[in-house]
C-alpha cells in the first residue's frame, strides 16, 4: 500500500473545515433547518446536504479513481471492487445538530481493503479538528496547535461514554453488573473523541450504526492506542455490501477494561 498519507490528511482535514463552515451557516443563521426524515425516520437537514456536496466534489476532484461510501449519496455498489473507498458522514449527529446543543461532527475515513486506514472529525462549533492515519498516531488541531493523542491508563472508577440520543437496554445490564456510576454522555463520533484524548475510558454501543458512524472514528482511537471491536470480538471490516454496523462495538482504552454481560 503505497499512500501520500500526509497530502491526503491536508485535504481531507480543509475540506472537512470548509464542510463545517456551511453547517454553520445553516446552525447560526437559518431558524428554518428544513428538516426532512428518511427511511428509519432519520432526520435529514439542509446543513447535511450543503455539507455532503463540497466533501464528494472535492474527493472526487482529488481521488478520483477511488469510491465513496456517503451518507447523503445514493450508493453504487462498483464501490465493492474498489481497494479504496471514502467513507463519509458530513453531518453526523444530525438530531444534537436540530436540538442545537453543538455535539455533531463531519466524519471523513478511507477505508483500503476494508481497513480503515485515514479519519478526520471536525467539530464545527468548537472548531477540535481530530484526525489520524495507520501507523502515524492520532492527532488533535485546535487554532493552530496541534496535540498527539493518547489513551488512558484507568483501570478503576471507569469514565463510560454513554450515547446522548440512543440507550439500550444491555447498556443498563453492563452499567449495573460492573456498577459503573461515572459517565460522560456525547453526541457523534465524540463519544471516541473523548476516549481519544484521555477523558473516558469505555464505550459500548449495542444498538447499530452505520460504517459512516464508526471509520473515522476507529482510525482515531486505534492510532491513539484504544482497542475498537465488534462485540463478536471480530474486527469491523468497511466497505461492504451492506453498511450496517448491525453486530455492535466497543472502545476501551486497553483490555483489562473489557466488559462483558
Amino acid at each position: 500500500m503505497q499512500l501520500n498519507f500526509d497530502y491526503m490528511l491536508e485535504v481531507i482535514k480543509k475540506v472537512s473545515v470548509e464542510a463545517g463552515a456551511a453547517i454553520m451557516e445553516v446552525y447560526n443563521n437559518c431558524e428554518d433547518m428544513q428538516v426532512e426524515y428518511k427511511e428509519g425516520n432519520m432526520p435529514l437537514t439542509a446543513a447535511d446536504k450543503a455539507a455532503n456536496a463540497i466533501i464528494v466534489a472535492c474527493l472526487k476532484k482529488e481521488f478520483p479513481t477511488y469510491a465513496i461510501l456517503s451518507e447523503e449519496k445514493k450508493d453504487n455498489l462498483d464501490r465493492l471492487h474498489n481497494d479504496y473507498c471514502f467513507i463519509v458522514d458530513p453531518l453526523d449527529g444530525t438530531k444534537e445538530f436540530i436540538k442545537r446543543n453543538g455535539q455533531f461532527t463531519v466524519n471523513i475515513a478511507l477505508s483500503y481493503k476494508h481497513e480503515s486506514v485515514l479519519g478526520v472529525i471536525y467539530v464545527p462549533v468548537t472548531q477540535e479538528l481530530y484526525y489520524a492515519a495507520k501507523g502515524q498516531g492520532a492527532y488533535l488541531e485546535v487554532d493552530g496547535k496541534v496535540t498527539k493523542l493518547a489513551v488512558s491508563d484507568r483501570t478503576e472508577d471507569l469514565r463510560v461514554v454513554m450515547s446522548s440520543s440512543h440507550g439500550c437496554e444491555q447498556m443498563d445490564q453492563l452499567m449495573e453488573k460492573y456498577q459503573l456510576t461515572n459517565f460522560v454522555s456525547m453526541g457523534s463520533s465524540l463519544k471516541g473523541c473523548v476516549i481519544a484524548k484521555g477523558d473516558a475510558e469505555v464505550y459500548y454501543r449495542y444498538n447499530p450504526t452505520m460504517e459512516w458512524d464508526t471509520a473515522a472514528m476507529q482510525c482515531i482511537v486505534e492510532e491513539a492506542g484504544a482497542i475498537f471491536m465488534q462485540m463478536d470480538e471480530t474486527p469491523m471490516r468497511y466497505n461492504r455490501e451492506n453498511s450496517l454496523n448491525d453486530k455492535g462495538f466497543y472502545i476501551i482504552n486497553c483490555e483489562k477494561n473489557h466488559l462483558t454481560l
